[in-house]
C-alpha cells in the first residue's frame, strides 16, 4: 500500500477533517486571488453580504458565554 493511499485513508472518516473540507469548499468561489500575487497565491475573500455578518453575530449571541469563576 503506497503512503498518499495510507495517509488518504486515515482522514476518510475523521470528522473535523470532514468538516473542515466542506467548509473550504463552501468558500472556493468566494476566494479572489489578485493579480500580481498569482505565483504566491495571495488573495482576498469576497463578502457574500451583510447577512453573512449578521449570521455570524446571531451565533455569538445564542453561544453560552464561559464562566470566569
Amino acid at each position: 500500500m503506497t503512503e498518499k493511499t495510507k495517509t488518504s485513508n486515515a482522514f476518510e472518516n475523521n470528522p473535523l477533517f470532514l468538516e473542515v473540507m466542506a467548509e473550504a469548499l463552501a468558500i472556493q468561489d468566494r476566494f479572489a486571488a489578485e493579480p500580481i500575487y498569482a505565483k504566491t497565491g495571495k488573495g482576498f475573500l469576497k463578502s457574500v453580504g451583510v447577512s453573512e455578518i449578521q449570521r455570524a453575530k446571531e451565533q455569538m449571541k445564542s453561544q453560552p458565554q464561559p464562566s470566569n469563576t
